[in-house]
């Protein structure tokens, strides 16, 4: 509950991400409470399962990350969005991937985190762990600290 506060309360710059917001993460199989058991499931290991979150599920991630942005206003930050999956899991012909619920969680970023000149929110069509992706974080960042 408390991720990224103390540097919003600080004025501190951001540079954002939404890395693996496409999954919720169980125990071992047995462990996935019974009104999950019906969803789109990924076995990670034998104490690791994965569910793909839905394009609802994802507006609301998206609306609880614009009330903390939102309660500081001054605060600095830039946050990347990357079109091309947020997670191994979530590139094309794997598991997870769902661009409708991507484009949800986006959408709703866009639409509900207060955005101005040094309060940004960027598209890229990268996938989060392209080499690109992470280039362009680190321009963002420098841009940001210099």
């Amino acid at each position: 509950p408390a991720r990224f506060d103390v540097t919003l309360e600080r004025r501190l710059p951001n540079v954002l991400s939404v890395g693996a917001l496409d999954m919720v993460n169980f125990g071992p199989i047995d462990s996935v409470p019974p009104q999950f058991t019906n969803r789109n499931l990924h076995v990670h290991n034998a104490t690791v399962t994965l569910m793909r979150t839905t394009a609802e599920e994802n507006v609301a991630c998206a609306q609880w990350i614009a009330r903390k942005l939102n309660a500081h206003p001054d605060a600095p930050f830039t946050m990347l969005l990357p079109e091309g999956g947020v997670s191994e899991l979530d590139k094309p012909g794997n598991a997870f991937h769902d661009p409708e619920a991507d484009r949800a969680l986006f959408g709703e970023l866009e639409r509900a985190v207060a955005q101005g000149t040094r309060r940004r929110i960027v598209r890229y069509r990268h996938h989060i762990n392209d080499p690109a992706f992470a280039q362009a974080i680190v321009e963002e960042f420098r841009k940001a600290m210099y």
